[in-house]
């Protein structure tokens, strides 16, 4: 299904209020929030004890506030939030898993399970960086509501087999599943599966890209991130929430295939272009900052790429970054500049400027006017560069650990710059 609409929240078009007498017991005969021997053996981990919230907190918060509290062994949402408030996130991020929950809404509620939840101060509320698995009492919901917005859906993007779906009637517990596979993601329901999609292919991104998340660019693109309850205005009960991570894959991707700008975005009005299977950068005549940058996340990875600077040369690769509004793209960039400034070396975009320059003597390195190969190996904290087959720089950071984003290239303000780039090749780690 594409999508070509601008598509609104449904707490923005159907807000309600809620009594005390809506919420549902979480009362059940069999122990929960437990696990069998068999499934710690597996790998199964509780995210929630049964009795406290810890391990939950508000999010972009460091405490919890938001109205969720534990009744009667369930996380249960009061049905005070909103579109913009009411979230809670896991302290912990997780990349790949089986996310297993049982859940239990009020009479025409509304909720959902969010994952690779992105926390930053640029993002206001998790849904525009994290995917939703859909909760909602659809016999008894208020208003119309479109296919994307029904039970069970990968909100505003995937819809499952109606057919397949066996839901317990309103006031019963349910049972849903999602695994997140390195990109392959189903969603279950009562232990049948009634959705399954591929993350990141062309056809992903012509839905993101096309519907809702038209202007959400970093929504879906994170490889990792906190898990998100949704106070959507309708006490949620939910209970047994268990998760088994699953190992990460390591691939070799050729990021550029020396035809055209395939699996890259333009921000900015500068030039990007291909010519005789070389990728070229230049300025354009506003002379602003220019980026080009991967659509896909690349969070630890080896990156081998070539250069070559016709014109000044001011530029860089950037690691990790995120795109904010217009064309701004924040991350840690390593340079690449003319002789004398650091080509190798690390800078924040944002905050902290220079993290490690590179020793003077090193300069000398740098081919001038010819090809030079620089390396990039990114692994949690740790990045170190190479230029042509010499390391430059090494450094241990905590907040290049933390972040995660983009591989971009950059044109720097200014005008009069021409660089040019081919042979670039990661190996995610």
């Amino acid at each position: 299904m594409m999508f070509t609409v601008k598509m609104l929240t449904l707490k923005s078009l159907f807000a309600c209020s809620i009594t005390a007498l809506s919420f549902v017991s979480c009362n059940g005969g069999a122990q929960q929030n437990t696990l069998t021997e068999q499934e710690k053996a597996d790998g199964w981990q509780l995210l929630f004890d049964g009795k406290t919230m810890s391990g939950w907190r508000d999010y972009n918060g460091t405490s919890l506030t938001e109205p969720w509290h534990v009744v009667d062994g369930c996380i249960q949402a009061n049905g005070n939030g909103s579109d913009a408030s009411g979230y809670v996130v896991t302290e912990k991020q997780y990349e790949n898993f089986e996310l297993s929950w049982d859940w239990k809404l009020s009479k025409g509620g509304n909720s959902g399970m969010l994952y690779h939840v992105v926390e930053r101060p640029q993002y206001k509320v998790p849904y525009v960086t994290g995917p939703e698995y859909q909760l909602i009492d659809e016999p008894n919901f208020p208003e119309p509501i479109e296919p994307w917005q029904r039970l069970g859906v990968d909100y505003a993007m995937y819809l499952p087999d109606t057919t397949l779906m066996k839901v317990n009637p309103q006031g019963e517990w349910n049972n849903s599943k999602i695994v997140f596979d390195n990109g392959h993601v189903e969603h279950w329901l009562n232990g049948v599966k009634i959705l399954e999609f591929e993350a990141w292919t062309d056809d992903w991104f012509a839905r993101k890209n096309s519907g809702k998340w038209a202007d959400a660019p970093e929504y879906g693109l994170a490889k990792k991130g906190v898990i998100s309850l949704q106070d959507h205005g309708y006490p949620a009960s939910f209970r047994n929430i268990k998760i088994k991570e699953l190992p990460r894959k390591t691939k070799e991707v050729t990021l550029f295939n020396g035809k055209d700008l395939e699996g890259w975005q333009a921000y900015g009005t500068e030039k990007w272009y291909v010519n005789n299977g070389v990728l070229i950068c230049e300025s354009g005549a506003d002379k602003q900052y220019g980026y080009l940058a991967t659509r896909d996340y690349y969070n630890d990875f080896d990156l081998t790429v070539e250069f070559k600077q016709e014109a000044d040369g001011n530029s860089g690769v950037f690691i990790r970054s995120f795109v904010e509004e217009g064309a701004k793209v924040n991350g840690w960039q390593v340079e690449v500049a003319p002789k004398g400034h650091g080509t190798g070396g690390i800078y924040e975009s944002y905050g902290r400027g220079w993290l490690i320059e590179i020793p003077k003597e090193k300069e000398e390195i740098l081919n001038v006017k010819d090809w030079n190969t620089m390396r990039i190996l990114v692994q949690g904290d740790k990045v170190t560069t190479w230029l042509n087959g010499q390391e430059m720089v090494n450094i241990q950071d905590e907040k290049i650990g933390a972040g995660q984003g983009r591989i971009a290239l950059q044109i720097h303000d200014g005008g009069g710059i021409k660089v040019l780039w081919r042979n670039l090749k990661v190996k995610t780690l």
